[in-house]
């Protein structure tokens, strides 16, 4: 319910807290229809049309004007800035990231059909650099949602700010506040995805680590592209946002939430590709140090190591290795005394550490 002091005296202006005290987002481009009943509706429902003004459109920014208060369909437009999943993937190596066949026509696909992109593969495989990639070559906003054990709707959608709320209402006097107002709303990923879809690209990573609760509220947000908030109404993307989701692949996801996406499955690179990604992205390494390391660490995925090294500790380990050679340590004892940025648990450290010398003599020859 609503709550507002009934009481305003003649000729006294409205005050609203300072910029400083009070959280107030921007205007974003959603769709508003209707207001809640007197039971506040769930999540993904539409509440009952009501007398509540409409939230105001940034016309400017999206063209799209305010709604009515009846729903109305919403308009499906997929971007595709690009022609061929090999012009996707010659804009993902411009921003330093390799995108083989399979993920350059999975993302292609995902953009042109308006769907999620679901990537599951090993961690350290690039799933989320694929997401942060192709928020970059869209010149879109990057909005990520970071699943954990226990996450609720609440904490990726919005909530209110309770404090500007009490100082807004201490310095109310004698006036007429609305608790409510959205600059007291404080987004989180799902609404600010919602509110802009134009603009961002929403990130929800590891949802495997997330509960089936949440997973299914997803599925549900997924499905409709909207939000119902019991103090203001239903909140509808005028178009579906770009939705890419990542998962380790520690628990299965439920069949209905897969078949709503696109698909691809990132497994280690092949060790040319490897290599070239190493010489991408570390940072003053050598073309004979990116092999030396690419080398050792497919040895060590062959190990039964509680966290094997992804690309991103292969990566660490060759810029690291480098960094210790410019300082003087000789090779290959620089690769040795940098096995720390590769490995991160004690008891691979300490298995692997009786190997390392014939792997790494191996890999420096």
């Amino acid at each position: 319910m609503r709550r507002r002091l009934a009481w305003t005296p003649p000729g006294k202006a409205s005050r609203s807290a300072p910029d400083s005290a009070v959280e107030r987002p921007a205007p974003h481009p959603a769709t508003r229809t209707g207001t809640p009943a007197k039971a506040p509706p769930r999540f993904g429902s539409e509440s009952t049309p009501g007398t509540h003004p409409p939230a105001v459109a940034n016309e400017a920014r999206t063209g799209s004007t305010r709604a009515s208060d009846s729903p109305s369909p919403r308009t499906t437009h997929p971007p595709r800035p690009f022609d061929s999943p090999e012009a996707l993937a010659s804009a993902l190596r411009g921003a330093a990231y390799i995108a083989d066949e399979g993920l350059a026509t999975a993302a292609f696909l995902a953009l042109a059909l308006g769907k999620p992109l679901l990537l599951e593969g090993a961690p350290g495989t690039g799933k989320t650099e694929a997401g942060k990639a192709l928020a970059e070559v869209l010149g879109r906003d990057l909005v990520r949602l970071q699943c954990y054990e226990g996450m609720d709707s609440s904490a990726a959608l919005y909530e209110w700010n309770y404090p500007a709320q009490m100082l807004e209402l201490r310095r109310s006097d004698e006036r007429s506040v609305d608790l409510y107002d959205e600059s007291f709303l404080i987004e989180r990923p799902l609404l600010a995805a919602l509110r802009a879809p134009a603009h961002t690209l929403l990130l929800v990573d590891e949802i495997d680590r997330s509960d089936h609760e949440f997973e299914a509220f997803l599925l549900e947000f997924l499905s409709d592209f909207q939000i119902s908030i019991p103090e203001i109404g239903t909140l509808r993307a005028e178009s579906p946002p770009v939705v890419v989701l990542t998962s380790n692949r520690t628990r299965e996801l439920h069949e209905a939430l897969r078949r709503r996406c696109v698909y691809d499955w990132i497994a280690y690179p092949e060790p040319e590709k490897e290599i070239e990604i190493v010489n991408l992205r570390a940072r003053n390494v050598a073309l004979r140090t990116a092999r030396a390391v690419v080398a050792a660490v497919g040895e060590l995925r062959e190990m039964p190591l509680a966290k094997a090294p992804g690309i991103a500790e292969a990566i660490d380990w060759a810029e690291a290795a480098e960094t210790l050679a410019r300082s003087g340590t000789r090779w290959p004892i620089a690769f040795r005394r940098a096995i720390g940025a590769a490995l991160k648990d004690e008891e691979d450290l300490r298995f692997a550490g009786e190997r390392l010398d014939e792997v790494l003599e191996r890999a420096t020859r």
